[in-house]
């Protein structure tokens, strides 16, 4: 009888690469994420490094930076609509929330220009295009109108600004930056309490704007610092050291709305 032919070789090495190959790819898939996922969590901490530069106060980050402006900006739209509020309102809860804005930006705005120049930061001079359209519609409102537009802007503005606030608070390695969150925390706050206070705030817009997380920041990120120009005051007077005045009562009820549905 004749011996049968081997089986062909290339047919067992065929199926077994097969097998080695889907094996293989396993394990990549396997691995892949570990890397992915150590590659993503250094990605913050170098932008940190590379936007962060030294002072003579500690690190100062982009963030820190960005938070310096956005506390200057809030001045620049917020002080002439806590003045127009005294004038415009109707109810004292609405002309004591503008005194507020007055009084808690004249001295953040004195803060945060001090802080700036010993860092040689440069600050804007004019709000934004979006502050300058709140402004617009502020101009034009009168009545229940404008105190319900006066309201719910500059709440949803204070929102926003508050979560900037913690986050640099919690965060920052400068001690001047440190000092400035501090005293912009108890000021946005306290404005948050008087806006509130008046009657007119729709916490379900604001709830939807907290969860929407869809508005740009105000301004980019600003560039490191270096020699610039002391920032124009945003109004010529000294403010006072601290603030020094009451809250209004809370609101303990809503308001009863009138014929414009306001």
């Amino acid at each position: 009888m004749r011996p049968r032919p081997p089986v062909n070789g290339r047919g067992i090495f065929s199926g077994t690469g097969i097998i080695i190959t889907g094996l293989t790819a396993t394990l990549l898939a396997m691995i892949f994420p570990v890397w992915s996922y150590e590659d993503r969590s250094g990605t913050g901490l170098n932008v940190l490094n590379a936007e962060t530069v030294s002072t003579g106060y500690g690190p100062l980050s982009g963030l820190d930076r960005e938070f310096l402006t956005k506390v200057r900006l809030a001045g620049l739209w917020e002080l002439p609509a806590g003045r127009q509020a005294q004038q415009k309102g109707t109810t004292e809860a609405v002309r004591t929330a503008g005194r507020h804005l007055v009084e808690g930006h004249m001295f953040l705005d004195e803060r945060v220009r001090d802080v700036a120049a010993k860092l040689r930061m440069e600050l804007p001079n004019e709000p934004t295009e979006q502050q300058r359209e709140w402004l617009a519609i502020l101009d034009s409102a009168q009545g229940v109108e404008y105190e319900h537009q006066f309201a719910n802007i500059l709440r949803l503005a204070h929102g926003k600004v508050f979560s900037v606030v913690a986050q640099v608070r919690a965060g920052t390695r400068n001690s001047l930056v440190r000092k400035l969150a501090d005293d912009a925390n108890s000021t946005v706050l306290d404005h948050i309490t008087v806006l509130e206070a008046t009657g007119y705030v729709d916490f379900d817009a604001v709830a939807r704007d907290m969860v929407a997380d869809s508005t740009p920041p105000l301004t980019p990120s600003p560039a490191p610092p270096g020699p610039a120009v002391d920032p124009a005051p945003a109004v010529p007077v000294t403010p006072p050291p601290s603030p020094t005045y009451s809250l209004p009562p809370a609101a303990t009820s809503p308001r009863p709305k009138d014929a414009a549905g306001f």
